[in-house]
């Protein structure tokens, strides 16, 4: 019957929509086009635990990964076989790989979307990101800022640790509200430590406060008060 039928042409493609990578408009057809820099956030399939991973990916191929997890510890040690896994994978290779944890393979999922989209961090950054620029999430001591806060209806929040450090005490106000706090800088005091520093002394020198902690009426130890 459609031997009969008149033939229409379809409109001649003029490829893929750029996108945005690196200072440059890619028109993006095979996967060693892609460079970027960017996160992917999964989680693991009874929701017990997370995943933030980044790639700094050139010319397709992954060459700088962080993976960092909350959650169970079999997940803090498949992030290990994972990082392993990833490098020098291209990022079709890795998309298609299991990485051991499924908060891993999550988070997988969602930097490929971003990357073969353009959303990177380094879309805009003339020849992208250094090898290296991973690492500076964890700040100026290789540590992940984790913030762990809890709170209950009866004795109210507590701070543990926020992007400063480890917390030791919090400042409350006349109204026992919050008004600062005192943290410890675990990754210098370790280095301290490690250079034979005595312990009272490196914790001298990487005990500090924030907000307005020396105004406080009352001191809370967060985790014995």
């Amino acid at each position: 019957m459609e031997d009969n039928k008149c033939v229409v042409n379809c409109m001649k493609s003029r490829g893929p929509s750029p996108i945005p990578e690196e200072s440059k408009w890619i028109q993006t057809k095979n996967i060693f086009e892609i460079s970027g820099f960017s996160h992917g956030c999964g989680k693991c399939a009874p929701q017990q635990g997370t995943c933030k991973l980044t790639l700094n990916v050139k010319n397709g191929i992954i060459k700088e990964a962080l993976i960092e997890t909350i959650g169970c510890t079999g997940m803090t040690h498949s992030a290990g076989m994972a990082c392993e896994i990833l490098i020098g994978r291209t990022l079709l290779e890795a998309l298609n790989t299991d990485l051991v944890c499924d908060a891993i393979n999550d988070a997988m999922k969602e930097i490929f979307l971003q990357l073969v989209y353009g959303r990177s961090q380094s879309a805009f950054s003339e020849g992208g990101l250094n090898i290296g620029a991973g690492l500076e999430d964890l700040g100026k001591n290789w540590m992940s800022a984790v913030g762990t806060v809890y709170a209950n209806d009866r004795i109210g929040p507590r701070y543990l640790n926020l992007a400063e450090g480890y917390i030791t005490r919090m400042a409350l106000d006349e109204n026992d509200e919050i008004i600062g706090y005192e943290y410890l800088n675990m990754g210098g005091l370790i280095k301290e430590l490690e250079k034979g520093t005595p312990y009272e002394i490196a914790r001298k020198k990487f005990i500090k406060t924030y907000g307005r902690f020396a105004e406080g009426i009352k001191f809370v130890d967060p985790r014995s008060k």
